[in-house]
């Protein structure tokens, strides 16, 4: 990108200096020392657990350092204050949006600034500054619109409106494309260019090499709490910086295209409607074959999550059928599934794949705990269950204590790990797999790729649904986009680009007629 370096500005406005913090046994950060500069577009990359969530925790105030000292604009700046950060000029979009759904986009960025009960807000001055803020930035949106109604992108707009709204000079991204289309993300690049052309300076925390590569000047890995690499982005490449966060050579994966197998998955006119008659999904056919990855396209909330939790037993369909080979599956309670042979990977790790409060081998056994293997007489045969996770802990690098450890202690790369090793160690004919690897670094995605690969090759049928195009194309023999509820045709794998699936995430492209 060359920003910084074309302006010729070289003022530091974000000294991190020694900075070290430790929970417990663990340290977290261990001596972390950087500069950012003045138009600047610093990456900061790092396994999970490497200490950069700890790191700006402490950079935005939530956290307080045990050692070490940070300085914006030459000033020291008061430690475990967020609004001492916020007056400093430090604005922070964290990847899951802070915004009230029922409330306007002005009222959204107002909040936390004054009260929108106050008698003194002026709430026509208000709308006036944010759209001289959003015309300066290039940032357009309607102030007076509901958020509710918002598109991904539109919201992530709003959140960048609301740290400039409040004088931010400095704004930390935080994998702020995960949720995006590609035509978004070029959008929001274009945003970050012209913020850093006026002065801002950015720290952007991404897992996606290519995005870094393209949007920053400098690069900064951190691995078990320490700076392990720096350079200029000009000068390394994505091989370089995947070893530097993850300390060794990654393997380059692609699924193999190969014969598939008979019908594991039928949907035939399927639909569902919400409680209050919403369409969630509109008439739809999709097949997945044994030995092949069928790939889901699309933008968040189009239907994917209902797709999948028709397939989980979770939610039961209006009309259509559902067919587990040759066994109809309708109406089927999540533990006849699960008998049945399907395995799933659901969306959020912490929520509904793992009770994080048990400890790790109950987790592992507890899709199973019914089989005579780990219960006799209605009693939990301890013994095996913790046999059976220490196995999976081996077999799938789960780096833990010990089985016996409370689940919440594991990063969320291990967290997927075990949600993943319970699920593949009993070889179901059908695995869904709900966004595998959304925040997980390069390494666990590696491995969770491979995974599911070789699954895949072992005669599996797996259901992939994800918002990343790269691995969608990587992994999977044919694609479907889901746009408003509706499936479009099957795309094979060699007659699809990011930027045909891109519009046609967007709506674009393909025969929405059934879907209006």
């Amino acid at each position: 990108m060359g920003t910084a370096e074309q302006s010729g500005v070289s003022q530091v406005v974000l000294r991190i200096a020694d900075i070290s913090k430790s929970f417990g046994n663990l340290r977290a950060n261990d001596r972390i020392s950087f500069d950012l500069k003045e138009g600047e577009v610093l990456a900061l990359l790092g396994e999970n657990g490497a200490g950069k969530t700890t790191l700006m925790n402490i950079l935005f105030g939530h956290y307080v350092a045990d050692a070490g000292l940070v300085e914006a604009f030459g000033k020291p700046l008061k430690a475990g204050s967020p609004r001492a950060a916020i007056n400093a000029g430090i604005g922070m979009v964290h990847q899951h949006f802070a915004l009230a759904d029922n409330l306007s986009v002005v009222e959204n960025v107002v909040v936390g600034t004054d009260s929108l009960w106050s008698p003194y807000l002026d709430r026509a001055a208000a709308r006036a500054r944010l759209e001289a803020v959003a015309t300066q930035s290039g940032l357009t949106v309607d102030p007076r619109s509901r958020v509710g109604d918002l598109t991904v992108g539109e919201r992530q707009r709003v959140e960048i409106l609301k740290a400039l709204y409040r004088g931010a000079r400095v704004l930390i991204l935080d994998e702020p494309t995960a949720v995006l289309t590609p035509q978004e993300i070029d959008q929001l690049f274009q945003t970050i260019r012209d913020l850093v052309a006026g002065g801002m300076s950015v720290i952007f925390i991404s897992h996606k090499l290519k995005e870094v590569l393209r949007i920053s000047d400098r690069v900064i890995v951190l691995r078990s709490g320490r700076v392990v690499f720096e350079a200029p982005t000009a000068g390394t490449n994505a091989t370089e910086l995947a070893q530097q966060m993850v300390g060794r050579e990654l393997p380059a994966l692609r699924s193999e295209l190969v014969v598939p197998g008979p019908a594991v998955l039928r949907f035939s006119h399927v639909s569902v409607r919400s409680k209050l008659g919403q369409r969630q999904l509109d008439d739809v056919d999709l097949i997945v074959h044994r030995n092949q990855i069928v790939g889901v396209v699309g933008v968040s909330g189009n239907g994917q999550n209902v797709l999948f939790n028709v397939v989980a037993g979770l939610t039961a369909p209006q009309s259509g059928e559902v067919r587990l080979g040759e066994t109809t599956i309708n109406g089927l309670s999540p533990i006849a599934i699960v008998g049945s042979g399907v395995g799933r990977i659901p969306e959020d790790r912490h929520a509904e794949g793992l009770i994080v409060d048990m400890l790790i081998w109950e987790n592992a056994i507890s899709e199973s705990y019914r089989s005579s293997e780990f219960q006799k007489a209605g009693v939990i045969r301890g013994g095996n269950a913790r046999n059976f996770a220490s196995g999976l802990i081996r077999e799938f690098d789960i780096r833990c204590p010990s089985p016996n450890v409370p689940t919440r202690v594991l990063s969320g790369g291990n967290l997927q790990k075990l949600v993943i090793g319970r699920i593949l160690s009993r070889e179901p004919q059908l695995i869904i797999a709900n966004q595998p690897t959304r925040g997980l670094d390069v390494g666990a995605v590696s491995f969770v790729h491979e995974k599911l690969i070789k699954a895949k090759e072992r005669g599996a049928g797996v259901l992939l649904i994800s918002e990343d195009l790269d691995e969608l194309l990587a992994l999977s023999d044919t694609l479907v986009v889901m746009y408003d509820g509706a499936l479009s045709e099957p795309i094979p794998r060699d007659r699809a680009s990011v930027q045909t699936l891109g519009l046609m995430m967007m709506g674009q492209g393909w025969d929405t007629a059934h879907a209006v």
